[in-house]
């Protein structure tokens, strides 16, 4: 703050590491060509983490605003745009940098205020599982950690990936296994960290074998996220709060939209499109998560089979689409909420999966609203008729790393856009989510200490 003054300045600083030497005297870090400048702390974010996440942000700047018009491209409302991050500085700085790739600089109008980030305290996280301050989820995700531990520490595949990297394994922990120190996910960690920064960091090449990364990406991802595919009280603790947000924030949109404007849009080759992109007060969603977030959602609804752990900045989009019944052709509006942090290598932008659509002139189009209750987080079959009609005609899409993925419950006839499984009918998907989303998940963390880890009867995802 500056001396007599109620205003703040920026303050310019340079930050160095410093570690234990060979005899605990300290040492500054150092990086392998001697450099001292811009080494990064546990949790932080890389520089090629910071490249691939502005990438994002870039790219989601051809799609949203250049190709669809949906998002301004001076950016003045504040409001407009819900940005949050977990307290991990790598997931904060994630999100910094795809919001400056979505909108540098010179695409803020001068009176945009600095975007607010939404964080939360650690006791109420729910952007990723929270195993730290949830008791109950605690139990469940150690417990199928210790069922995997039981199937493969002596299995045959692990005896394979002990033959190539075991004898790198410390004297206390010569075994590689689910449980050991440095856990199967630790070294997968590792592995996946140096394939994305280069040859200075480079392993010896047992740790790259073909057979041996399929092996441990398949054990890994059993370890985290099978309790997903199988029990309703894992999802509803691990994601069911996070879900059950996004799907309250599309409700909101809903009920909005039925008061607002739309924007007629043409493709590219000048025909008359049939999606119109609606003027919800909140138009974009960024949360700045992690692997666990992603791999959580997608196996919570069924609607991807991991067989690699989520690169680094992967993302998913879940986008909400309305049919226009005014219009002579089916017209869709949509407002997009995506998740941060798709691999930079694996965007493109014209896959023939989404077509480029260009704006003309926006018309008004005035609706009768029928004033009730906001739905919220009502689950779907607590809803009056009336209320739940205002869903009709309004669809969900997933895509992960900007491909599309289908919820199997929304497959059967009726429950989504004829001819794309992909567009799961909205109401199909807040009913699948609502049978995990948790009423009140503070209490739930601290209920069912004593009951068992496992259902009964395993109630598969997606449905």
């Amino acid at each position: 703050m500056k001396t007599n003054s109620s205003s703040w300045s920026p303050a310019h600083w340079r930050r160095h590491l410093e570690t234990f030497g060979s005899d605990d005297n300290p040492v500054l870090v150092s990086g392998p060509r001697g450099e001292i400048e811009g080494m990064c702390n546990l949790g932080e974010l890389t520089d090629q983490g910071r490249r691939s996440s502005q990438a994002l942000g870039a790219y989601l700047r051809i799609l949203y605003v250049d190709q669809l018009r949906f998002l301004p491209s001076i950016i003045s409302d504040s409001e407009m745009v819900y940005l949050r991050a977990t307290r991990i500085p790598r997931a904060i700085e994630s999100l910094q940098e795809t919001f400056w790739g979505m909108y540098p600089p010179h695409s803020r109008s001068k009176n945009f205020p600095p975007p607010a980030i939404i964080l939360r305290a650690p006791t109420d996280e729910t952007l990723n599982p929270n195993n730290g301050y949830c008791k109950r989820f605690a139990q469940l995700a150690q417990a199928f950690s210790r069922r995997s531990a039981e199937r493969w520490n002596t299995s045959a595949e692990l005896d394979y990936v002990n033959d190539l990297i075991g004898k790198w394994m410390p004297e206390d922990s010569q075994r590689v296994a689910i449980d050991s120190q440095p856990r199967l996910s630790g070294v997968l960690d590792t592995i996946n960290s140096t394939l994305a920064h280069g040859s200075g960091t480079k392993l010896p090449k047992e740790f790259y074998d073909k057979k041996g990364m399929a092996i441990i990406n398949r054990l890994v991802i059993e370890e985290w996220f099978s309790g997903y595919n199988e029990s309703q009280e894992y999802r509803a603790l691990g994601i069911g709060s996070l879900l059950g947000d996004v799907v309250s924030r599309m409700i909101l949109s809903v009920e909005k939209n039925s008061k607002g404007k739309s924007c007629q849009l043409k493709r590219s080759d000048g025909t008359p499109s049939s999606i119109n992109r609606s003027n919800a007060t909140v138009k974009l969603g960024l949360s700045g998560c992690h692997d666990t977030t992603l791999a959580a959602i997608l196996t919570s609804l069924g609607a991807l089979k991991l067989e690699t752990w989520p690169q680094f900045t992967s993302h998913i989009a879940l986008e909400l689409f309305r049919k226009d019944e005014e219009s002579v052709s089916a017209a869709w509006k949509a407002d997009e909420i995506p998740s941060p942090g798709g691999s930079a290598q694996h965007i493109r932008i014209n896959d023939g999966i989404r077509q480029p659509f260009l704006p003309v002139e926006a018309m008004d189009k005035k609706r009768s609203v029928e004033k009730a209750p906001s739905i919220g987080r009502k689950k779907i079959d607590s809803l009056q008729p009336s209320a739940r009609s205002k869903l009709d005609g309004y669809y969900v899409r997933i895509l992960f790393n900007d491909q599309p993925v289908t919820v199997p419950g929304c497959k059967a006839s009726g429950k989504h856009l004829d001819g794309d499984e992909s567009f799961c009918t909205l109401e199909s998907f807040k009913g699948i989510v609502d049978k995990f989303t948790p009423l009140h998940w503070k209490q739930d963390c601290w209920s069912n200490l004593n009951d068992p880890a496992f259902p009964v009867k395993p109630k598969p995802a997606g449905y």
